[in-house]
């Protein structure tokens, strides 16, 4: 008999940066959605998934996401964790929650924050507004604190590449926190520079490089590293910004 999968599986030839049986780790180009939805149905980094391991994430289930442990914005591009048993998940969504999952994106953005090293503790709360999910800065009702290390690494040409560590997982965390220092997000127009034309449709300078975890079977710590994808190393060019060796 054959089983009706939940989710259409759609295979985008999307890279794996890390694979066993446990989990899987997918590079995620920006423009690709996380997760289907509306509009949005086959599209999906999820879509991908369940086209390499669709047994697996069906047996997971919808109450864990189809073993999904995070998400990204459609705009930014980097590694995504997939769980493929639900132990795996369990593990894996309890050392995200508990903040013990080490992150480190790259982003790209207009001048420099000030100081070019520090933390940025601002709260953030949710709000939809034209049917989005938007973030905003500042106390107030469902306002959760938000946190973010973030040091500049190179800066050139009224540009800088700032390396980001949030230590919560707050909606679109990293892109209001620099913007409140002064330095948006190339191509953010929601959180930036509302005319910033800098990268393509459904591009942000944001880069999700690097993650760190406890693998949930064997215990030991797993990291994985993606990248500088070619349009984001065609901004260092554009900018004469020389990109640290360590993230080719």
């Amino acid at each position: 008999m054959t089983v009706q999968l939940s989710v259409e599986p759609n295979d985008l030839g999307l890279a794996h940066a890390y694979a066993d049986e446990d989990l899987i780790v997918i590079d995620k180009p920006a423009g690709v959605v996380t997760q289907p939805g509306r509009k949005h149905t086959r599209d999906t980094l999820l879509n991908a998934a369940f086209a390499t391991h669709g047994k697996a994430l069906q047996n997971i289930g919808k109450a864990r996401d189809y073993g999904l442990v995070h998400r990204l914005d459609r705009p930014t591009s980097g590694l995504v964790v997939v769980a493929l048993t639900q132990d795996a998940y369990d593990h894996l969504r309890a050392q995200f929650a508990e903040r013990r999952v080490e992150k480190t994106y790259l982003a790209w953005v207009h001048g420099a924050p000030t100081p070019p090293t520090g933390t940025v503790r601002a709260p953030i709360r949710e709000q939809r507004r034209g049917g989005r999910k938007q973030a905003v800065l500042g106390k107030g009702r469902g306002a959760r604190p938000a946190e973010t290390r973030y040091a500049v690494r190179v800066r050139a040409r009224g540009v800088s590449l700032v390396e980001c560590h949030p230590e919560t997982g707050r909606l679109h965390q990293i892109r209001v926190h620099l913007a409140q220092r002064g330095s948006p997000v190339l191509g953010d127009r929601e959180y930036g520079r509302r005319d910033d034309r800098t990268l393509g449709r459904n591009r942000i300078g944001l880069h999700a490089a690097r993650l760190s975890l406890t693998h949930p079977r064997t215990g030991r710590r797993l990291t994985v590293q993606s990248p500088v994808p070619p349009d984001l190393m065609d901004v260092c060019a554009r900018f004469d910004l020389s990109c640290p060796r360590v993230w080719r």
